[in-house]
């Protein structure tokens, strides 16, 4: 009790919304070469550090509950003192999708706030490893990671990216361990079939399909992009349409492999009923078209089908990658890099394939799951039954700050 204690008296005691309002003045005012401006930064930065002092007085651990109070609301606070209760750990590295998870098309502008990427500098300064874990290309996350955080920090040693949702893990500061392209350890066979769709994917598409969207520069999966405004009506259709082409190729490409068990002229509606039957969303799109019906699915198909995801993101996005190359195996690698032998992390994530990421940390005991409030159906499902740490669209921060709060609680011992 005596952390409740302290924590309701630093809350009750101390004006806490006002010493966290001069922190975050602080911490995000923009650079500008003024000397009012400067003036102003300089006052804020010594009332901050008198009324932090009147907590470090005030508390045998003073130092500590005046930076929680500096960064963390009192709701922030007593959730984090939930999770120490529950897991007695602190968080040891973050693992962290990207869209609408720390951006958000819809409240951010797509671009990360100041905000996070100001408490994600400060968590790398106390030691805590990043790993970013997208499906974007490399050499895009790589690119806006830098713009947000810096060179320096990108390349420090600390920070990893598992791009193309598993297919990529990139380290730098690593030496030959700064690269590794898992998917060079899948079998001929699984390749095969990528190689099939990919070379066939656009060239062979439908002239509408051609001209409405564009393939994503991956290194292996086979991405399918709108070439409309991401969530519009278009976009919506034209993914749709992509879609049911993508999983024709894909069972073409099935079929070529396993030769007679599977005859060419059917073999799309092969992959369809398959994939309709194991993914309701994509049945739901099938049923639109009305291209799903029922159809038998020979078992040497079904064990290729059962290695092979495909992906649907309304208007978003349609995927062909594979299940043996997922978020999670980045990760382990991701992990392995950096030397995290025993990791308890943070995964914030709004889609199925970091649901998987939240449940591989949970039924290992090495982490927590958190989501913005729009994620999918069935992450939300798990996040509400865990720990509940849903936020706001475009709020990322808020869950940081939790954190933040958490690994301070934790110090104290």
């Amino acid at each position: 009790m005596e952390r409740y204690d302290q924590l309701y008296r630093l809350y009750s005691e101390f004006p806490a919304d006002t010493l966290k309002a001069y922190q975050d003045l602080v911490d995000l005012f923009p650079p500008v070469d003024s000397r009012v401006a400067l003036e102003h930064w300089q006052r804020a930065s010594e009332e901050l550090e008198r009324r932090k002092s009147a907590i470090h007085e005030g508390f045998d651990d003073g130092t500590f509950y005046a930076e929680i109070a500096a960064r963390a609301t009192r709701q922030q606070a007593f959730t984090a003192l939930d999770l120490y209760s529950k897991y007695e750990q602190a968080v040891n590295v973050f693992v962290l999708d990207v869209d609408e998870t720390l951006r958000s098309a819809g409240n951010t502008d797509n671009e990360i706030p100041r905000e996070t990427l100001s408490l994600l500098t400060e968590f790398h300064e106390a030691g805590v490893p990043i790993v970013i874990c997208t499906g974007q290309t490399l050499e895009n996350v790589k690119g806006f990671m830098i713009q947000g955080l810096g060179s320096e920090l990108v390349h420090s040693g600390q920070l990893s990216i598992v791009y193309e949702a598993g297919t990529g893990v990139f380290t730098p500061g690593h030496g030959a361990d700064t690269k590794h392209l898992l998917y060079e350890e899948l079998d001929e066979e699984i390749v095969s079939v990528f190689d099939y769709v990919r070379s066939r994917v656009l060239r062979e598409a439908p002239e509408e399909l051609r001209r409405g969207c564009h393939l994503q520069g991956n290194e292996f999966n086979v991405t399918l992009k709108p070439n409309f405004e991401i969530g519009s009506d278009r976009a919506v259709e034209i993914i749709d349409q992509g879609l049911v082409y993508e999983l024709d190729l894909l069972g073409e490409a099935v079929a070529e492999i396993v030769d007679d068990d599977v005859d060419p002229e059917v073999a799309g509606e092969v992959a369809r009923a398959f994939y309709a039957d194991s993914d309701p969303e994509i049945h739901d799109v099938l049923a639109d078209h009305e291209r799903s019906d029922p159809v038998n699915v020979p078992e040497t198909v079904v064990d290729l089908f059962e290695r092979i995801d495909v992906a649907y993101y309304e208007g978003d996005a349609a995927e062909v990658g594979s299940l043996e190359l997922n978020k999670v195996v980045g990760v382990e690698t991701a992990l392995n890099v950096l030397g995290i032998g025993d990791p308890f992390a943070l995964v914030m994530g709004d889609s199925k394939s970091d649901l998987r990421l939240m449940d591989w940390v949970a039924e290992n005991d090495s982490g927590l799951g958190a989501a913005p409030e729009h994620a999918s159906a069935d992450v939300l499902s798990f996040v509400r039954e865990t720990d509940e740490l849903v936020f706001d669209r475009g709020r990322a921060a808020d869950m940081l700050r939790t954190v933040y709060a958490l690994n301070r609680l934790a110090a104290l011992e």
